[in-house]
């Protein structure tokens, strides 16, 4: 295969510890901060009139520039000028794209009410800090019941192109995956979910381009089996449309996939299984590519292939968007996707009374650590989210059963993930990531406090950092195996990536770089199929 890797230097930005504590010096370089980072940065602790203060300085630097991620020197690429000719062809050759978000990139609603879970922190949202509002966001927890049955009102309800909410009665919208929408759209790419929202108007072509939201607080194993189901029902939608316009029948019509981050993860299962569940006996499936029969093409932006250490951060000591809301790690503790993108012990980024911890997925280890759901202080959440139960020692027994079904899940899912395997013929992976800004690449795990209470958990230290967006590293996108091992100068990798492109951005705004959707654009338009089709 043609291997490409572009890349655009940059000097390492400081990652922003939050609550960790963080040993040795980081390098002081000027960077921008994403609006929601910014925001974690303000404690409810400051109290009102500093957070006002703060609030008004926030909306200060937002609303002037528009949200935008920096720009490069030099004039953006113009799109249309680019692609119009791809756009207005209309070809029933060209393949439907369906995009695919990260962790929290899809609304959650309450199918009971209506109430927003999950997409906008303005009006009747749902609070994680009242125990009626923390069970809708919780996933249910029922001792000896397998995660699948665990089920609530909450559906998905569209992929977040922006987050909505208020500063002092200002409204403000971050602009999430509108940048890859609107790209797409500049291609030609018709998206169905932004026509019946109102955003934009194609007349009778949104037939081109699909939005997958799920629920991502579930099992990405799930997720991936919904995928299935949902490229099913659309492969169908589109070769009608196509017989309907153009007299022209698809059999083989495959997808294109422009995926973010956890979408990533599931993307790649369903490639290599389809929607093959995980072997109750605890073996690993058959890697089979039974997914790689519907798509032709897949685009990774910053997947963490070999887990993120901010994942462990925030199942640890939870996950705050400053004054808005903050989620306790009791509460994200009870969705078993969290757990799936925790680092891989063989690559040595968390350490233990000077050791690797080889098997971040065993739950001994997290009881023993009293982290997530065995913490001494999870147990108010625990019976915010268990009314029903008045014995705390049955309570304590049900989380625990859930933090060892979710830490099991996401082991067998990792290992299945990491299985060497050949690509077929025909499937080309393409992989953006970030290489420019200071990232978490080891943590030291400090003894739980033994003050004879038993209320302290292990604490958390930040001693390296490395390249990577701020959330991934360069080298967890890559799933690079050189990591924790003997050194090579070539890539070591079970993922066969067609090409890499490195930017020097933070996680989410990679998807807003003009590079990078130039180049997007010309992946999925004019570079050359192979032969093959």
């Amino acid at each position: 295969m043609n291997r490409l890797s572009c890349k655009i230097e940059q000097p390492l930005r400081p990652w922003r510890a939050g609550r960790l504590r963080q040993v040795g010096t980081m390098p002081r370089v000027a960077s921008a901060i994403s609006p929601i980072s910014a925001f974690s940065a303000f404690s409810a602790r400051a109290g009102a009139k500093a957070f006002a203060m703060a609030g008004a300085a926030v909306i200060a630097i937002l609303l002037p520039a528009g949200c935008r991620s920096l720009s490069l020197p030099g004039a953006a690429p113009d799109l249309d000028r680019l692609y119009s000719r791809q756009a207005q062809s209309h070809s029933p050759e060209h393949n439907p794209v369906i995009v695919i978000p990260g962790l929290t990139g899809s609304k959650l609603v309450d199918g009971a009410t209506g109430r927003v879970v999950w997409g906008v922190f303005s009006g009747d949202y749902a609070r994680p800090q009242r125990p009626e509002d923390a069970r809708l966001i919780a996933l249910p927890m029922r001792e000896g019941a397998p995660l699948r049955e665990l089920r609530d009102d909450i559906h998905p309800d569209g992929v977040l192109e922006r987050l909505r909410f208020k500063v002092l009665g200002v409204p403000i919208n971050l602009q999430a995956y509108f940048h890859i929408l609107e790209a797409l759209g500049a291609g030609g790419y018709r998206d169905e979910s932004l026509a019946a929202s109102g955003e934009v108007d194609w007349g009778d072509q949104h037939f081109t381009c699909f939005q997958f939201d799920y629920d991502w607080r579930r099992d990405n194993v799930e997720n991936a089996q919904r995928l299935h189901r949902f490229i099913e029902e659309k492969k169908a939608y589109v070769r009608e449309e196509i017989m309907r316009r153009f007299g022209v029948d698809r059999p083989d019509l495959k997808f294109d996939v422009v995926s973010h981050s956890m979408g990533g993860l599931l993307l790649r299962y369903y490639l290599r299984f389809g929607d093959a569940d995980l072997p109750e006996d605890g073996s690993l499936p058959e890697v089979t590519w039974a997914g790689a029969a519907n798509i032709e093409r897949a685009v990774l932006i910053a997947p963490p292939n070999a887990g993120t250490l901010e994942s462990l951060v925030q199942l640890v000591e939870g996950k705050g968007y400053g004054p808005f809301a903050t989620y306790s790690p009791a509460l994200l503790g009870t969705f078993p996707s969290g757990y799936q993108m925790l680092p891989r012990g063989r690559h040595g980024m968390v350490s233990f009374e000077d050791k690797p911890i080889e098997d971040l997925f065993d739950p001994e280890f997290w009881l023993r650590m009293r982290w997530g759901l065995a913490a001494a202080e999870a147990d108010e959440m625990i019976t915010w989210l268990l009314p029903d139960e008045s014995d705390p020692a049955v309570r304590r027994r049900i989380a625990l059963d859930h933090q060892r079904k979710a830490l099991e899940r996401a082991g067998r899912f990792s290992a299945a993930l990491d299985q060497p395997a050949d690509q077929p013929t025909g499937l080309d992976l393409y992989l953006v990531a970030g290489d420019a800004v200071a990232t978490p690449r080891r943590i030291v795990v400090a003894p739980p406090a033994l003050d004879g209470t038993g209320a302290g958990a292990a604490e958390l230290a930040i001693v390296e950092t490395g390249p990577g967006d701020g959330k991934v590293l360069r080298s967890s996108a890559l799933l690079d195996e050189r990591l924790g091992s003997s050194w090579s100068p070539y890539l070591r990798s079970p993922i066969d990536w067609r090409t890499v492109m490195f930017l020097p951005h933070r996680h989410l705004e990679l998807t807003k770089n003009a590079v990078f959707t130039d180049n997007l654009l010309f992946w999925l338009l004019e570079q050359p199929r192979p032969i093959h089709r």
